[in-house]
């Protein structure tokens, strides 16, 4: 995984939306993980998180707290 704290923007088209949003790359490659391990593609797992998001939290924060449940879920399932 990389280290890096560095912000890339990315860009997605939901339901035929094209958005962008701003991860840090150890976030991004996640979000890659989670998607192959559910076999999505990322674009899909995306517009899934996207359509369950309180809309007063924007996507990419969405995008880590969805991050973090799933590695706090992996470790409760130890």
């Amino acid at each position: 995984m990389n280290s890096s704290g560095r912000l890339r923007k990315h860009s997605v088209s939901i339901r035929g939306h094209a958005t962008s949003y701003t991860l840090e790359d150890p976030f991004f490659e996640l979000i890659e993980e989670i998607a192959a391990t559910r076999e999505l593609s990322v674009a899909a797992l995306i517009a899934e998180i996207d359509s369950k998001r309180d809309r007063s939290i924007n996507l990419s924060s969405a995008l880590r707290l969805h991050v973090l449940d799933w590695l706090k879920s992996r470790i409760t399932q130890g």
